[in-house]
């Protein structure tokens, strides 16, 4: 699934946007661990999905840690045929080497239903349309989660991967927050301002 012929010539230009800002700013994940606002954890917790970051994603490890500290369960999401599995994990567990370069818990790792996740990308606007890699696990992990219950999305992102617009097709699911190494943008609200007046 690689959607739409913008979404793919975007793709290209933010990877290098994204690789232009890991290289200028080194000390980013540790300072987005200090800025993220733990009442989102209270609020939305307490199973808290991360990743294992690739290439220049910026590493949610730090903030994975400040989270555990305060009382979270994380996991990390493991692939299969029918899509994204989450699967109890904690910072020196051991990770399988698995396809795409992902390391992810084993399939015996217990399984489990998280309601904040933590979600790399591309790009972000301020309605929360989020720009992925173009294969769509992420879109129906979280619309499987909604469907089921409560699931928040918090982007972890530089702040220039935050643009003006990114292109959305009906299957994407939309970001509630994003975090980034200079502060939160509260998409939700965002998203609920621009709808009152476009209405």
């Amino acid at each position: 699934m690689q959607g739409h012929p913008d979404k793919i010539e975007l793709r290209h230009r933010m990877r290098t946007i994204r690789a232009e800002a890991a290289a200028r700013d080194p000390d980013a994940a540790e300072r987005l661990a200090d800025l993220f606002p733990m009442k989102l954890l209270e609020r939305y917790g307490p199973v808290v999905s991360g990743y294992v970051a690739i290439n220049e994603e910026l590493d949610p490890l730090p903030l994975m840690r400040r989270l555990e500290a305060a009382g979270a369960e994380l996991c990390l999401p493991r692939m299969a045929e029918g899509g994204i599995s989450w699967r109890l994990w904690s910072p020196g567990e051991p990770l399988e080497r698995r396809p795409f370069g992902l390391s992810e818990p084993s399939a015996d790792a217990p399984e489990v239903v998280p309601t904040l996740i933590l979600t790399p990308l591309l790009a972000f606007d301020g309605k929360g349309n989020r720009l992925g890699y173009g294969r769509g696990h992420y879109d129906a992990a979280l619309s499987a989660l909604r469907a089921e219950g409560r699931a928040f999305a918090c982007a972890v992102a530089y702040a220039a991967q935050q643009i003006d617009s990114v292109p959305a097709e009906a299957h994407d699911q939309p970001l509630d927050w994003a975090v980034t190494p200079i502060g939160s943008v509260p998409l939700f609200m965002m998203r609920n301002m621009a709808a009152l007046k476009e209405g």
